[in-house]
């Protein structure tokens, strides 16, 4: 069994919907941390040892947060910049991290026809997400596609919000289990675009 490290990030939690809906949803399950940063850092002043020990106590490391900006709330690039040190996350001697999957699950205002080269981003997600895969390549960390709910500014029906949170659940229980086809996934825009081809039964 894989142990998950999801470092949640929303600064305004209060005021989530379907980011809180997936976070209950995996909340408790076995093998899951859930680290909340912004609760746990309201001043920022990160705790770089900790959360490296977090880190190499896990298997697969989610980012979850809104979609801000094309980007990351502005906590998780503070913990990209203080926690992968040289030495520890990268450089000759640092493989702290090597081997151990990474992917983030996020939340975006867009739906995914305004995520590509001719919608109003220009841009997909993948390639929105292009730092964070170079940053995973240099920590020699696997890197998988995004876990995307899309169309956040539209409002979702009840229905719909926990259909995506099940999805999470499922995504994470089987990155646990190991019952997840990543070869077939990694080719895919979404982690979540068809789960019933990706997901192995025990």
């Amino acid at each position: 069994m894989k142990k998950i490290l999801i470092l949640f990030a929303h600064p305004a939690i209060a005021r989530s919907t379907m980011n809180r809906a997936m976070k209950e949803a995996v909340a408790g399950l076995d093998g899951v941390t859930i680290h909340d940063l912004y609760s746990s850092y309201p001043d920022f002043y990160i705790d770089v040892g900790y959360e490296q020990r977090l880190c190499e106590e896990h298997d697969v490391i989610i980012f979850q947060h809104p979609f801000y900006w094309y980007s990351t709330p502005s906590i998780i690039k503070e913990w990209l910049d203080l926690v992968l040190q040289h030495g520890w996350a990268y450089g000759s001697e640092g493989r702290a991290l090597e081997g151990k999957h990474y992917c983030h699950a996020l939340t975006a205002g867009g739906d995914d026809t305004t995520y590509r080269g001719q919608g109003a981003n220009l841009f997909t997600i993948g390639e929105l997400l292009a730092p964070y895969r170079a940053t995973a390549n240099l920590c020699r960390l696997r890197w998988l596609p995004p876990f995307a709910v899309l169309g956040i500014h539209r409002g979702l029906p009840d229905q719909l919000i926990r259909s995506h949170a099940s999805n999470y659940r499922r995504v994470v229980t089987a990155l646990r289990d190991e019952q997840l086809d990543l070869q077939t996934v990694s080719d895919a825009a979404y982690l979540n675009s068809n789960l019933s081809s990706v997901i192995r039964q025990p």
